[in-house]
């Protein structure tokens, strides 16, 4: 029986995308179900494009319900992975999916973390830093930003002429290529 995962995105999707295509053909497991918070989030055309199915929730259903948790086991979903997704994950989720809430960061954590520190926030103040190299970290979710523990992180340099687009295409390109793969291993050692 193919594991499930459900996908937690807030904008365009390029790393759910890129876990999408993975496991489009994967015997191994499967993406079952695309979430969001931003009912205008590109990410919504990607899961249609793959033909899964989409939810899009607000701050009530999230934090007030168990309405998502509920969804989430009755779809029996294996592993929440978040992609992009910008909202504090709330303890009935982490205390439901324990070590099955995976994160990634466009940054080497500890460093350049916490609440409202994403996207292009976080490249900026690599940027401002003075910053020698970036890097990207995939961590386990608990119910703090960006604190879980660390399952792997690559770096890339950042050249003295580096604007704040080319740091990104480096972060972005880190994503892609290690997502889906780091995916890809945790998913085999889950037990059905």
């Amino acid at each position: 029986m193919k594991k499930r995962i459900a996908i937690f995105a807030s904008g365009s999707g390029s790393n759910a995308q890129k876990i999408m295509e993975l496991f489009k053909h994967s015997q191994e497991a499967e993406v079952a179900l695309v979430l969001t918070n931003n009912p205008d989030a590109y990410v919504l055309q990607r899961a249609d494009n793959f033909e899964i199915p989409s939810h899009i929730f607000d701050r009530k259903e999230f934090y007030e319900s168990d309405t998502i948790v509920e969804m989430l086991k009755n779809m029996d979903i294996d592993l929440i992975v978040l992609a992009g997704f910008l909202w504090l994950i709330p303890k009935s989720l982490t205390d439901t999916y324990p070590g099955r809430i995976i994160n990634i960061h466009p940054a080497l954590l500890p460093k350049f973390g916490g609440k409202g520190m994403y996207g292009e926030r976080v490249h900026k103040a690599v940027l401002a830093a003075g910053e020698t190299e970036g890097g990207i970290t995939i961590h386990y979710v608990n119910e703090n930003y960006d604190e879980g523990e660390f399952i792997y992180q690559a770096k890339y340099r950042i050249d003295k002429g580096d604007n704040l687009e080319m740091v990104q295409f480096k972060g972005q390109q880190l994503e892609h290529q290690h997502y889906p793969r780091i995916i890809e291993s945790i998913i085999k050692k889950i037990k059905k």
